[in-house]
């Protein structure tokens, strides 16, 4: 499988993400954000970073970049997209995703190993999880707050497009404790915090077994190997 992973000027992360999709058993594909080639892949990763340094808001100047008409068009055909921290402010801004993100409520840049809930595990990006695990992911932002009116919160409360939620303490004062969505159809996730960073033992979170052990950002990046194969 070819999963494509963009690159924006002051993307930090799209390295760290082609090495998880290379863990997963996938083949990485690098996409410049400046191309309208979206060269075949059968997935795409919007990685972290900051994405024309954050100017105007995060992700507003990315989310125009010719790279992201494809994006959007083919997410809308059901094409499987997976935006990180700032890849999911680019989703918001595109309009792929609803509601906003916003300066953390405290005012500080966050960067510490954040417990979740997997909410919804029928998502392309979340099948091999099941609903209510409990995981530790990496998380890095200065603006993650989500926020959405109360009808927009009722509505993805109400039809199960919360995919995330923090747990144990809410980092960035995100309505409804919400660290990740996804769409209606279920081929578009995002969340703030950052499963390529937890991907390979050694290099990841602490858990009980270890130092650096945590690995559970690497389902991510199997479940859409999963989910092809189940389309196939």
């Amino acid at each position: 499988m070819r999963i494509g992973v963009v690159t924006f000027p002051g993307s930090l992360d799209d390295r760290d993400a082609q090495r998880a999709v290379r863990l997963a058993g996938a083949e990485p594909v690098a996409l410049w954000h400046g191309s309208h080639d979206l060269d075949g892949v059968e997935a795409i990763v919007l990685p972290g970073g900051f994405s024309y340094g954050d100017y105007l808001r995060c992700g507003a100047i990315a989310a125009q970049s010719p790279i992201m008409t494809e994006v959007v068009a083919a997410a809308n055909k059901g094409l499987p997209v997976l935006g990180i921290c700032n890849g999911f402010q680019i989703l918001v801004e595109s309009h792929l995703l609803p509601g906003g993100l916003i300066r953390n409520d405290h005012g500080d840049f966050v960067c510490r190993d954040q417990r979740l809930r997997v909410e919804n595990a029928d998502t392309a990006w979340t099948n091999a999880f099941s609903a209510g695990d409990e995981i530790t992911i990496p998380l890095k932002n200065g603006e993650g707050g989500f926020i959405a009116d109360a009808e927009t919160l009722n509505r993805l409360e109400g039809e199960g497009q919360v995919a995330f939620r923090y747990l144990e303490k809410n980092p960035n004062g995100s309505l409804n404790d919400i660290a990740g969505l996804t769409n209606a159809r279920g081929n578009v996730v995002g969340l703030m915090p950052h499963p390529e960073h937890a991907v390979e033992a050694g290099f990841g979170p602490d858990t009980d077994a270890a130092m650096r052990s945590g690995i559970d950002g690497l389902k991510f990046f199997t479940s859409i190997l999963e989910s092809t194969l189940a389309r196939a």
